[in-house]
């Protein structure tokens, strides 16, 4: 018996209306144990080469971990993925919220879907139940409209997945809404469900998972909740969640502002932590099991209207805020409701945005492109912007397809100044004087993402550690004006956290709590021991993520046609732009320096100049897997 697991794969052909229920490969349980192993592993074998994100045969995947809605805390996460519309490589993405445990609930470890539905469909199933739906009165709605009007219809106890008509109009970075507020956001994951014509995937379960030792796992379990609601930096965490980084990263020159013209803003205070406690909460809301919820629901007036939402988060403060001049959080707020409602990642949807009101300020794009004047700092101008890249809509049509495909369109030196790494926009993080997070956002495998390595605590303190940010909060920082920082040396810390941070996603578990409040890794060790039977050490998980690293790299060498190096530079506005003010002030890591640690990094990898990884890297890893010649 396979202990924590399911035991059944489900694959979902929509042109066929096949379903087919298959045991769980133990082979693959054995390789990859779960979650993102899953995904990287099934996209490599079975995703035929070539095939283009929207093509009916790009898959859909969702794969769950061994932790997964197990006693073990804070295992609510739900794992995707596919070949990503914007980046035409490896893709992959996660969230939060109950979909994921309902989904091992009702039997099923992972879900394959390829194939397009005739019509506009949504899926049904329910234990053993499993049905194509019509949809056809839900298609065009907003997600968060459509998860409430199935709910009513079916039950509170369903969870359910949707994609607003972002994804419908194949926006190439729509995501996937759920539980009012959890999103699967990055690389354009709901903009494949809707070119497969499925609005929402609707789930429940009832049904038991095998625990190996289930009073091992309560007491190891109970133990773990409690060890993270006894760390120092729990009480600094929980009360605002993400957003309580928002003074830390502006105090040191890390704030995305304006797209990313500076890194420093004069009112951060104003959209911060405590301006959401002042001004915003109502509750916290957490995940399946979670002992820190870090979702904040809350209450948020405008001069455009009011509603209720969950966030925002750090990121969405720094993208859609800072980065677009928006100075209230009640705007802030506003906003990423509507992204929430559009379907739209709001990360990317932040970049998009301002790299098109830059590109209005220098008169490159007119009045008549919008409809409207538009400006920094205006809230309605953001939400134009976002309404028309949803509907596709005037500029909106050009827009939708992120600032990698428009910025090329466009041409004007509007390249240089459009943020993203591979096709995917840049997060909340400005790193012309963090060399360890610049390079973390550039050799990422899905494209710029902050979610695969996080190391701007190293680079502004010098530690070796890769990081506890609420200790890192909680510290604040007292320098003015940093110097300038050392690009040599940086390639083993960066290494170890991307190896560490996506590592959770293997799992099936957050990662917040091992990397915001310190939790020790032997809690991992003993719960998963105590679920699945087998032996589990740390680093065993590292060995594991370092393999999929390298798949994944693969992958993209094998369906990017001149995938290499320059796929893994920063925009020129970082290694050509001196940051203009703040405590960054006239720093930038020059585009030799970029190469430097380009070379540092593939030789610590054990790749080759162009970054591809060597036969005897692959051989070391068991990879069998050959790339591209």
């Amino acid at each position: 018996m396979l202990y924590g697991y399911a035991g059944t794969t489900l694959r979902i052909n929509l042109s066929e209306n096949d379903i087919v229920k298959e045991a769980l490969s133990e082979e693959l349980v054995d390789e990859y144990i779960g979650g993102r192993g899953f995904v990287a592993k099934t996209l490599f074998d079975e995703l035929p080469p070539n095939t283009e994100p929207f093509d009916p045969e790009n898959l859909f995947i969702i794969a769950m971990g061994p932790l997964s809605g197990t006693f073990s805390p804070a295992t609510g996460k739900t794992h995707f993925g596919t070949k990503s519309p914007a980046t035409g490589g490896y893709g992959d993405s996660n969230m939060g919220g109950h979909f994921g445990v309902e989904m091992k609930y009702a039997g099923y470890d992972m879900i394959v879907i390829n194939g397009k539905a005739e019509k506009p469909s949504y899926i049904f199933i329910e234990n053993d139940k499993v049905e194509i739906r019509p949809a056809e009165k839900y298609w065009g709605r907003g997600s968060f409209d459509v998860e409430k009007a199935m709910k009513e219809e079916m039950g509170e106890e369903y969870q359910i997945l949707t994609i607003g008509p972002a994804g419908e109009n194949l926006v190439k970075f729509a995501c996937i809404s759920h539980d009012f507020g959890r999103q699967a956001g990055r690389i354009g994951i709901g903009a494949v469900l809707g070119s497969k014509n499925i609005k929402a995937i609707v789930m429940r379960g009832t049904k038991d998972v095998p625990v190996f030792d289930p009073k091992k796992l309560y007491e190891s379990g109970r133990e773990t909740y409690f060890a993270a609601k006894e760390k120092p930096g729990y009480t600094g965490w929980t009360p605002q969640g993400t957003a309580g980084i928002t003074d830390w990263c502006n105090d040191v020159g890390a704030m995305p502002t304006r797209n990313f013209q500076t890194s420093h803003n004069d009112y951060a205070s104003d959209i911060n932590g405590q301006a959401i406690l002042d001004k915003l909460k109502i509750t916290d809301k957490g995940c399946f099991g979670c002992p820190i919820p870090c979702g904040k629901y809350g209450h948020a007036k405008t001069s455009m209207g009011s509603t209720y939402m969950e966030g925002p988060e750090y990121e969405t403060i720094a993208m859609l805020g800072s980065n677009c001049d928006l100075a209230d959080i009640d705007e802030i707020a506003y906003t990423n409701f509507i992204c929430d409602e559009l379907g739209i990642d709001t990360c990317s949807a932040g970049v998009v945005v301002s790299w098109a009101l830059e590109c209005y300020d220098r008169g490159i794009f007119t009045q008549e492109d919008f409809g409207m004047e538009v400006s920094f700092g205006d809230l309605k101008s953001v939400v134009k912007i976002l309404e028309l890249i949803s509907y596709r809509e005037k500029i909106g049509d050009l827009l939708a397809e992120g600032v990698k495909g428009a910025s090329e369109r466009v041409g004007k030196g509007t390249e240089k100044f459009a943020i993203h790494v591979k096709g995917l926009e840049w997060t909340g993080y400005e790193s012309r004087n963090a060399p360890g997070m610049m390079l973390g956002y550039m050799t990422a495998d899905i494209g710029a993402h902050h979610g695969r390595c996080w190391v701007l605590g190293n680079d502004v303190a010098g530690s070796a550690e890769a990081g506890c940010v609420g200790d890192l909060i909680s510290e604040g920082s007292s320098v003015e004006k940093f110097p300038k920082a050392k690009v040599k040396g940086v390639s083993p810390i960066v290494i170890n956290s991307q190896h560490i941070r996506p590592a959770f996603d293997i799992l099936g578990t957050c990662r917040l709590q091992y990397m915001e409040i310190g939790l020790e890794t032997f809690h991992y060790e003993r719960n998963y021991e105590a679920v699945t039977g087998k032996p589990f050490k740390w680093e065993d998980l590292m060995t594991l993520s370092e393999k999929i690293w390298n798949l994944n790299r693969c992958f993209n060498f094998r369906e990017i046609e001149d995938f290499g190096r320059k796929y893994d530079y920063p925009p020129a506005r970082f290694y050509e732009e001196p940051i203009p003010n703040g405590p960054n002030e006239g720093h930038f890591i020059t585009f030799d320096e970029i190469n430097e640690m380009l070379d540092e990094f593939y030789e610590a990898r054990g790749w080759d100049e162009e970054g591809r990884p060597t036969a005897e890297k692959l051989q070391q890893l068991g990879i069998s897997l050959g790339v591209r010649a």
